[in-house]
């Protein structure tokens, strides 16, 4: 059964930091902005923003565990271990929180990687917590202004601000990071071509 958002959000503020929560915060309230912005269910996406990194915190060990029964996103395990949370979090959202809409769902199992096809409210997770007031690295306020004029266009730009980062730590770029990318960047580009 669906707890209620106060009883989800007790229990996340109590999985996370005080650091992490605040920036949890900053996502909720960025993400509601974003969806009334662009036309999304404000409710389903403060949802999303309050469960995306539950699992942040979790013992790497039960991070893998849980992906690996659940059979959740197997594959991620091959890659940087910063993605796990999420397809851990859709778990606990599903088993602890009673969530059952496959949006939301979504929303947060991939935040942190995106995947082409992204929905509404995927969109707006993925650049909420991208942007949120609580950030700060170089370009950070641009990323916020273009946010108010084109949603595409800043997730986008962040997905290969993100590639960029991590080809030049030397690591390997999860697929479906590539693929909202390159697919993202076709619906930019047709748009922009009409």
């Amino acid at each position: 059964m669906l707890q209620s958002k106060q009883q989800i959000m007790d229990s996340v503020q109590q999985a996370l930091s005080a650091k992490r929560w605040l920036h949890t915060t900053g996502v909720v309230s960025t993400a509601i902005e974003l969806a009334q912005r662009y036309g999304a269910n404000p409710d389903e996406a403060e949802l999303a923003a309050i469960v995306h990194d539950v699992a942040k915190y979790w013992p790497t060990k039960q991070m893998e565990q849980t992906i690996r029964e659940q059979q959740l996103d197997v594959d991620v395990l091959a890659y940087d271990k910063q993605l796990w949370h999420a397809p851990a979090g859709v778990f606990v959202a599903k088993s602890e929180y009673g969530i059952t809409n496959e949006d939301i769902l979504n929303a947060i199992r991939y935040h942190t990687t995106g995947r082409a096809h992204m929905s509404l409210l995927e969109k707006i997770i993925w650049v909420a917590d991208y942007i949120e007031p609580g950030r700060s690295f170089p370009g950070v306020d641009n990323f916020r202004k273009q946010s108010k004029i084109d949603l595409d266009g800043t997730l986008l730009a962040g997905l290969e601000a993100t590639i960029i980062f991590l080809q030049s730590k030397g690591k390997t770029v999860y697929p479906g990071t590539l693929a909202a990318r390159d697919w993202l960047a076709e619906q930019v580009n047709n748009v922009n071509n009409d």
